[in-house]
């Protein structure tokens, strides 16, 4: 096995530069001051929150592996479409079976930032309860795919995460939406059906990685529109910084 195989763009190259393209609108947002105040009520100073989004499209090549499972025959070099999205599986060489690794960008990022959002803003139980309302959704939408390995669509846990935060706490909607569909996602579509990936042919079955990453990215653009759009205001037409 060749460890620089586990490195790979888990969506194709349009859809990749679509997110990229994204990200690029929410910096000219924040570089503007139109997004400063959401990214600052998430708990998060507004170019530290830019940079975590850019590590986390960045981060996704990476993936670090830490389960090998034996396959007699794998998938390799294909364009899975699912839901729209199509996501790549690699082109590898001498492979031993499944790689089960954890993907920088779609997991180790999104959490720890979740854990800091948590402790910053105190929210520990409307946390858990925001987690696992949503990986109870993405549990029961998230698929196996041949040569992929688990995959969701797309707007599942942004949507779904944003709801339940709305419904749980107005004034932390925004953290409690970034964690909830952060680790919702991982938790409900990635590490609940890992029991299933051992058939499906795929190289490398990363959590956070393709099927999930792209979802998890959008979670963090929805949460800050959901801070942007839960502000509460002034008598003076201001933001206050306290919710209603």
């Amino acid at each position: 096995m060749h460890i620089s195989q586990t490195n790979y763009l888990p969506l194709s190259g349009p859809f990749f530069l679509s997110l990229f393209g994204l990200l690029s609108l929410v910096f000219i947002l924040v570089q503007i001051g139109a997004l400063q105040f959401a990214y600052r009520r998430m708990g998060l100073h507004p170019g530290a929150a830019w940079l975590l989004l850019l590590g986390s499209l960045l981060g996704s090549y990476v993936n670090v592996p830490i389960v090998h499972l034996p396959e007699q025959q794998v998938v390799s070099g294909q364009v899975i479409d699912f839901f729209g999205m199509k996501y790549v599986v690699p082109i590898v060489v001498d492979w031993p079976g499944t790689i089960i690794a954890v993907n920088v960008g779609g997991a180790l990022i999104p959490s720890l930032t979740s854990i800091y959002l948590a402790s910053r803003n105190r929210i520990w139980l409307l946390a858990a309860i925001c987690v696992v309302g949503v990986a109870g959704v993405c549990h029961t939408l998230a698929q196996p795919v041949r040569g992929l390995g688990i995959a969701l669509p797309v707007f599942v846990p942004a949507l779904s995460s944003a709801i339940i935060a709305l419904l749980l706490s107005r004034r932390h909607a925004a953290p409690l939406a970034y964690i909830g569909g952060s680790l919702g996602a991982l938790i409900g579509a990635d590490l609940l059906n890992l029991d299933k990936v051992q058939g499906l042919g795929a190289p490398i079955v990363s959590i956070g990685g393709a099927g999930t990453f792209d979802g998890v990215f959008v979670t963090g653009v929805i949460a800050v529109l959901l801070a942007s759009l839960t502000g509460a205001r002034g008598p003076d037409g201001r933001h206050s910084g306290a919710a209603t």
